[in-house]
């Protein structure tokens, strides 16, 4: 991935106070802006001109045919990461958005310190959501905590959940700790079970709200 001075960014959304001070931000922090979008035809037109290093766009502002779009565009150009920034802070939808492997979710409401780390975690590929989206993420999560009596790992499992979230494949945590592929996936398994989890996503929002491990660490 590039650095900030040289990554190439393209808006996508219709509110035109959000995509006139993006602007401004982004040129002002070194981005080259590829163009804005209002609708889904001109988003085309310039990722068939060229492909950005970033796709900043908020699903609810924009004639996308549901998240499912940006599913789609993953496919056709892998190399392209897209930021969600939005203030439709709908579970169901956040948690799609997830699911659907994007990692970098923010609410309209941030402030610019953290947007501008939200950008550069993007640009290197780390994982990014803000306070607000963890918050309705995690509604559930919490609620599970709350209503559970406390689940105890062990702590090779507590290890291995840390390097999860971190964003460690099952081949790199087996090579780290030195053990192999099958025991990390049975480790994982039995993780799941314990906790009631059906995805790595919701694995880390449980393993933030029980305090097993921060968010800034899920962020960084």
């Amino acid at each position: 991935m590039k650095n900030d001075a040289q990554a190439s960014v393209i808006l996508a959304d219709s509110q035109f106070l959000i995509t006139d001070a993006m602007q401004l931000l982004l040129k002002a922090e070194g981005y080259r802006l590829l163009g804005v979008a209002k609708y889904v035809f001109e988003l085309e037109k310039l990722l068939q001109a060229e492909v950005p290093d970033l796709l900043i766009s908020d699903y609810a502002t924009v004639d996308y045919e549901g998240i499912d779009a940006f599913k789609s565009m993953m496919q056709r150009f892998p190399g392209m990461t897209i930021m969600v920034l939005t203030n439709q802070l709908i579970k169901a939808d956040l948690l799609g958005l997830s699911k659907l492997g994007i990692k970098h979710i923010v609410c309209k409401t941030i402030d610019r310190d953290e947007l501008l780390m939200a950008l550069r975690l993007a640009i290197k590929g780390r994982k990014f959501f803000s306070e607000e989206v963890l918050e309705v993420m995690m509604d559930e999560q919490k609620r599970k905590v709350s209503n559970m009596e406390q689940v105890q790992l062990t702590h090779t499992e507590t290890e291995i959940v840390k390097m999860i979230a971190e964003g460690l494949t099952t081949k790199l945590i087996a090579t780290t700790k030195n053990i192999s592929f099958h025991t990390v996936m049975t480790h994982r398994k039995n993780i799941f079970k314990k906790l009631g989890v059906s995805s790595s996503s919701e694995l880390i929002m449980y393993a933030i709200r029980s305090g097993w491990i921060d968010n800034i660490e899920y962020y960084i």
